[in-house]
């Protein structure tokens, strides 16, 4: 027994009204059941709940989501009864929202956003609920004919977007609350596609959920109704008989449905509680507006949910209980708009077969077709006519008491009725299918469609039908067609959808945008593009003859850095720091993307601030690294141009440079510091402060870090390699700042590398300090190569090297020396075998650095085959030092002159390397011996001398 079985019987007495139907069904429990046990509590129970809520003095119209027949009734009861108020379930807070449809063309949704969440968990944020509407549902006709009718109220009475979540928490589930299933979690979930994503990640709310939550009896109902999934169980055996059905008998066979399911849903007390709740809710809302405006229940009209309108709760009816307490809000900020849907994105988002909502939009034109009910479409909309006058339709109103006759009886005594085949309709459906086929790349010939005719009506009859349903059409058509493969991006599945109906995809208009929106609609409008159509559009901007566009191309930079991708790309042109384009060519969606458009209009009124909104929230972010921080820096410089937000996040940098230990964004940090002075060396008389601070603290800071990296397994090559990129290139701006050399000279002092790409990466280094000279580099070098054991470690080595171009490019040459040398001096036994880990090793380690290198390769080879014969390299032309005779004492000239003042000649030997002390003359005087090789430096010398 669930929680709703055990509940009390509702009070008061019956009329007698359904005395008849509750003996038949006591006398089947009793023949099926042996006996009167819980079959017979169940089903006298599913009576009660239709006469009670047929007894209820405010009257109650039971519906289903998106049901053509619904809508019907729905339109032609309101013109009966002309209700003075109507009760709608949905979420309360969204009601100012409702007369902005007049300006939107459906399907859309209703949309709550909070992006700033108070009172739950901050992984849930940002919330967001959407309420699709369509044309071809109940709510859209209460909502029409309340907006546009005078006199008439309209009032929400489901919880609140915000209760929404909160009773979510309060269950501690993370799936969508009741009503949402989420993004295709249904067993009949439609194909994931562009247009099923314009719900987002929304929790879908909707009137009238209506389908069994007992697994057991829709598996039963399907098996022997013979049909696949849910949806094609209700059009075939709800939606049909009900199309044409008198209100009485429309609302007596929803209510009973409604509380079949209700009864044998299974005792989810989660689920249960949640279900009650919103019934106390909807009641308690209705009795509180009764109370506070006088209105007479005879005058209003309850719509909501089937599942809902059998209820049992305490509180139901207006003589209910008042004991339900409503919980106030959290303080969340919540905002509202109207976001584009489809029939895809509904049936994606409510777990509903894939093209039921259009085989539903065009039942609805049938039925309307059929019985003649003038709809309600709000005065404005797109697509809307005029009006009819509605002057004669209160004759036609029931006689009170005649809602409580007994129609259940009748409905469920009468066989089926057969449609016969409508062979027009049929012919007209084999002949356009074959011919969508054909231009979706199928072989379809007119066999096919003679073929698909006739399989359509030999699946109906095997399913007892003798009217084909769209259901069985598209299984022919499958059959038929489709063969083996599909030869273009649609299956034969999907032509049939499109046939029926196609995937009708609403559209906000441009005085139902949020400000945001329509703010960028108009400074876009200079491009003459349709923004609100879908699709792309080319847009071409030529600043130079039109520097109105600038303005238009700095929106399109933001829309691209702001919106997903697709809305705004760029195709021609690009925006850098310092640079400013000529021409640009662009790609905008901007209607495609319009829901994320409208969401952005939560964050802000304009897309400036927004952006600013969104790069603090990236910089003051806990998790932020100092690679991110300068990316913001550099946005605000390149979209906003702002030196106030620029130097506010570049002394965000500076704190969070100070507080990391790692050394992981070293490469990007490297770049875009080195971007930014660039930038600011052009374009301002001095550095900003907070890039003179961050030099300072980076060079202390990646020196202090340096011995631990070079030892670090964590840290890559590149990773150190980009500290010494940092250290070398911002060195002379460093020590001009006040900081000291010796920081850097200890750091190295303290590093003791062994890996191979490391230990190379050192060497260069030094090299550039100038600790290590390039012959004995090259030394070093040659005995690696001269070492067997080492020789298969060569390539991690020259990997080190290949690094080393970016804080040492000048070592390129030598780079090039190194591998010509290996494959000049290792022979090919070795070589083969080392090669592809050579390859593989610089192709993974330093792929960006390869250009570098092989642009210097390409200056140092001969340009022509026929040269390489001759041709010599430049680290083998290099002669040995030719020896120089040493000129007598005494004899003139520099070296002469250096002779006569010997402390002076020793000085500058020890200066040059020469440690020996000086000797008389002939016995070969060091200075004087040096002075020999140097003729040039020792005649520049007794020059200076002289003078």
């Amino acid at each position: 027994m669930t929680a709703v079985e055990q509940a009390p019987a509702p009070a008061g007495k019956t009329d007698g009204s359904f005395d008849a139907l509750r003996a038949q069904l006591q006398q089947a429990a009793s023949d099926f059941a042996d006996g009167p046990d819980a079959l017979e509590g169940i089903l006298r129970g599913i009576v009660d709940d239709v006469d009670r809520a047929v007894r209820e003095p405010l009257e109650i119209f039971p519906v289903c989501h998106h049901s053509p027949a619904s809508a019907v009734a729905m339109a032609r009861r309101l013109r009966e009864k002309q209700p003075r108020t109507v009760y709608l379930e949905l979420c309360e807070d969204m009601a100012p929202l409702l007369t902005e449809l007049r300006n939107c063309r459906l399907p859309v949704a209703v949309q709550a956003y909070a992006g700033d969440v108070d009172g739950f968990p901050p992984e849930w944020a940002p919330l967001s609920v959407v309420a699709p509407i369509t044309e071809a549902s109940a709510e859209y006709q209460a909502i029409a004919y309340a907006l546009d009718t005078p006199g008439v109220e309209l009032v929400l009475v489901d919880r609140s977007s915000d209760h929404v979540f909160q009773w979510q928490a309060r269950d501690s589930r993370t799936a969508g609350p009741d009503g949402g299933r989420g993004k295709g979690t249904g067993p009949d979930a439609a194909p994931a596609e562009e247009e099923a994503a314009l719900h987002g990640d929304a929790v879908g709310v909707e009137i009238g959920d209506l389908r069994p939550r007992f697994a057991e009896l829709e598996e039963h109902l399907l098996r022997h109704g013979r049909v696949r999934h849910w949806s094609e169980w209700w059009h075939q055996y709800v939606e049909l008989p009900l199309g044409d059905s008198d209100h009485d008998t429309y609302r007596q066979v929803m209510l009973l449905i409604g509380s079949l399911f209700r009864r044998l849903a299974p005792g989810d007390a989660e689920r249960v509680g949640v279900d009650e709740d919103r019934e106390r809710y909807m009641w308690t809302r209705m009795r509180e507006h009764l109370a506070a405006s006088g209105a007479d229940p005879a005058d209003c009209l309850y719509v909501c949910g089937a599942f809902h309108a059998a209820s049992r709760v305490a509180e139901f009816g207006v003589a209910g209980s008042d004991g339900f307490e409503i919980t106030p809000r959290s303080a969340s900020t919540w905002q509202y708009g109207l976001i584009p849907s489809s029939h895809t994105a509904i049936e994606a988002q409510f777990g509903l077969a894939a093209g039921s909502v259009s085989i539903a939009a065009a039942q609805w034109a049938k039925n309307l077709r059929r019985t003649r009910v003038q709809p309600f479409r709000l005065a404005g909309q797109a697509g809307a006519k005029k009006p009819a006058k509605r002057a004669a339709a209160a004759a036609a109103a029931p006689v009170e008491g005649a809602v409580r006759a007994d129609r259940l009886t009748g409905f469920l005594q009468r066989p089926p009725v057969l449609d016969r085949l409508d062979e027009a309709e049929l012919l007209g459906w084999s002949v356009d299918i074959v011919r969508a086929a054909r231009r979706a790349g199928y072989l379809a010939s007119t066999a096919d469609a003679i073929a698909v005719f006739e399989t359509s009506i030999l699946l109906a009859g095997m399913r007892d039908r003798a009217r084909p349903t769209p259901y069985d059409f598209q299984d022919a058509a499958v059959t038929c067609i489709e063969k083996d493969t599909v030869p273009g991006r649609r299956d034969v599945r999907r032509l049939v959808e499109i046939m029926m109906g196609g995937d009708r995809i609403g559209q906000v208009g441009y005085d139902a945008l949020p400000p945001l929106a329509r703010d960028v609609h108009d400074r876009l409008a200079p491009l003459g593009l349709k923004l609100q159509q879908r699709g792309v559009q080319r847009a071409l901007l030529d600043m130079a003859s039109q520097p109105e566009l600038s303005a238009c191309s700095d929106v399109l930079w933001m829309l691209r850095h702001l919106m997903p991708h697709g809305t705004a790309r760029p195709i021609m042109g690009e925006r850098r720091l310092g640079e400013r384009p000529i021409q640009e060519s662009w790609d905008v969606a901007l209607g495609t993307h319009q829901r994320a458009l409208v969401e952005l209009g939560y964050e802000g009124v304009s897309i400036e601030q927004v952006l600013e909104q969104r790069l603090r929230r990236a910089a003051y972010d806990p998790k932020a690294t100092t690679a991110t921080v300068l990316q913001a820096v550099e946005d605000a410089t390149l979209y906003l141009r702002s030196r106030r937000l620029a130097d506010e996040l570049g002394q965000r940098a500076l704190e969070v440079l100070a507080t990391e230990r790692s050394v992981d964004g070293a490469p990007e940090v490297l770049r875009r510091v080195r971007g930014l002075l660039a930038y600011y060396r052009t374009s301002e008389p001095v550095l900003p402060p907070w890039v003179e601070a961050f030099v300072t603290t980076g060079y202390a800071h990646y020196c202090t870090l340096l011995p631990t990296a070079f030892t670090d397994e964590d840290a890559t090559v590149a990773q150190v390699a980009a500290m010494l990129g940092f250290l070398f290139s911002m060195e002379s701006l460093a020590l001009s700042l006040g900081c000291d050399r010796t920081q850097l000279e200890l750091s190295f002092a303290q590093s003791h590398p062994q890996e191979p790409a490391r230990v190379a990466l050192l060497w260069a280094a030094k090299v550039r300090l100038g600790q290590l000279t390039r012959a004995e580099l090259r030394a070093r070098c040659d005995d690696l190569l001269g070492n067997p054991l080492v020789v298969p470690a060569y390539p991690r080595y020259l990997s080190g090297f290949l690094h080393a171009l970016e804080p040492v490019p000048q070592l390129a040459d030598f780079v090039v020396e190194l591998v010509s040398s290996a494959f000049a001096r290792l022979p090919d036994p070795v070589l083969l075998p080392w090669l592809p880990t050579l390859i593989g090793t610089l192709r993974a380690g330093g792929a960006e650095l390869a250009p570098l290198l092989i642009r210097e390769a390409g200056r140092i080879f001969p340009a022509r085959l026929a040269d390489l014969d001759t041709w010599v390299p430049p680290w083998l032309a290099e002669d040995a030092p030719a020896a120089v005779p040493l000129p007598a004492a005494g004899a003139g000239g520099g070296a002469a002159l250096l002779a006569e003042h010997p402390a002076a000649c020793d000085a500058l030997a020890e200066l040059l390397g020469c440690e020996e002390g000086w000797a008389p003359a002939g016995a070969g005087a060091p200075g004087l011996a040096l002075a020999g090789r140097h003729p040039q430096t020792a005649e520049a010398l007794a020059a200076l001398l002289t003078v």
